[in-house]
């Protein structure tokens, strides 16, 4: 129920017209086999199909914890299979395969929003001062706790905007280096041995809880919910804690964090980079058509024609560094911008409402903020359209 509500929220904080809700089976997946995995799955698929719980106008499914591609396509042919006649199906559930007719940009969506929401809150030197940081990402000391989808492209994409990974956190133990890592590496390193336990030069966390409470810039919860507690609150010493996954900070947690001063960015903003994919994805399949497939060749052509006219005119001829930047937009540029503006805009909404609802002459926190203006909208929602019958 609380996952449900967290969706609601999520949805209408960055202006993405789903209502919300939550779902899973409650298993752990390393005990069953995948033919036994496919088979729950397509079973848990039927009984939502009966009830009328899913459908592209309903409600569509996405991965989440434990899930991903490959579920998300068991998911969809078994509604294929049940509604072979549906013109818009395919839109029963998003997460899916590009084969499948799935979205580009979807699979690392999560982490790439948390990146691009990070941006935004550290572009603002006012705010970064109090916490004795410097405007940016460059240079950032961060410590990310899971190495999932959300934690491993959360990681990816910090390190290509210059903040340096000191420590990764996963559940068997964790692994730290003050010169940073490369994301790349160790991801392969896990796929050849199975754990990040091990890798090369880092010191080894031999205690996952511990790996919290490292010094560091920014401090990314990534894996499971409750993870900063009232116990350990008190000993984190991150400047920003920037909440990728659901629900990592109980209330204790965070009345402990605010108090210390402590910046914590919401995941019902930070994590939203996935739904609002997904959501982009969710309107690919109703058009039936990728996004970009009408436009990018006539854009590359007049990139082109102008690119040569600038050169004919001045005599400047472009490197192909340069010429590589002037290109048409595809399918993963236009979602990578939307995911960057939606981002970008909700942030900017949740700042104002900071400075406009004063607490004791303090700016509220982000938290509150990002309530205040999903509550509005969903309860202007609601005003407008009535109570009927």
């Amino acid at each position: 129920m609380a996952l449900a509500a967290l969706m609601t929220y999520k949805c209408a904080l960055v202006d993405v017209p789903f209502g919300g809700a939550k779902g899973g089976i409650q298993l752990d997946r390393r005990e069953y086999s995948e033919s036994e995995l496919e088979r729950i799955t397509r079973r848990y698929t039927y009984e939502l199909i009966q009830k009328n719980y899913i459908g592209p106008g309903i409600d569509v499914p996405a991965p989440d914890f434990g899930t991903g591609e490959t579920e998300m396509t068991w998911i969809l042919d078994t509604y294929l299979t049940m509604a072979p006649d549906k013109l818009n199906a395919t839109a029963c559930v998003t997460g899916k395969p590009i084969e499948q007719n799935g979205i580009h940009g979807r699979r690392g969506a999560t982490g790439r929003g948390a990146v691009f929401g990070l941006q935004e809150v550290c572009s603002f030197a006012e705010d970064m001062k109090p916490l004795g940081l410097s405007p940016g990402l460059h240079g950032k000391n961060v410590i990310v706790q899971g190495f999932g989808n959300v934690g491993y492209h959360a990681a990816k994409f910090l390190m290509e905007a210059d903040a340096r990974i000191i420590g990764i956190i996963e559940r068997d133990g964790g692994i730290y280096d003050p010169q940073g890592f490369d994301i790349e590496k160790v991801a392969m390193y896990r796929e050849e041995t199975g754990s990040i336990q091990g890798y090369p030069t880092a010191k080894i966390i031999e205690n996952p809880n511990d790996g919290l409470e490292l010094e560091c810039d920014i401090l990314v919860p990534a894996a499971l919910e409750n993870q900063l507690t009232a116990e350990n609150a008190p000993r984190i010493k991150a400047a920003i804690v920037a909440e990728a996954a659901n629900g990592p900070t109980t209330p204790g947690a965070d009345a402990i964090l605010q108090e210390r001063g402590i910046m914590i960015i919401p995941d019902t903003f930070l994590n939203a980079g996935g739904v609002t994919v997904s959501y982009f994805e969710w309107l690919r399949n109703l058009s039936h058509v990728q996004f970009g497939r009408l436009g990018k060749r006539f854009e590359d052509q007049t990139q082109h024609a102008m690119r040569r006219t600038i050169e004919k005119a001045t005599g400047y001829t472009f490197s192909d560094d340069e010429r590589g930047l002037i290109h048409g937009a595809d399918e993963e540029d236009l979602v990578n911008s939307g995911l960057q503006d939606t981002m970008i805009n909700a942030y900017q909404e949740m700042r104002e409402t900071r400075t406009q609802h004063r607490d004791k002459n303090n700016a509220i926190d982000y938290r509150t903020a990002a309530f205040i203006n999903a509550i509005h909208r969903i309860a202007k929602s609601y005003m407008q359209l009535g109570i009927f019958p």
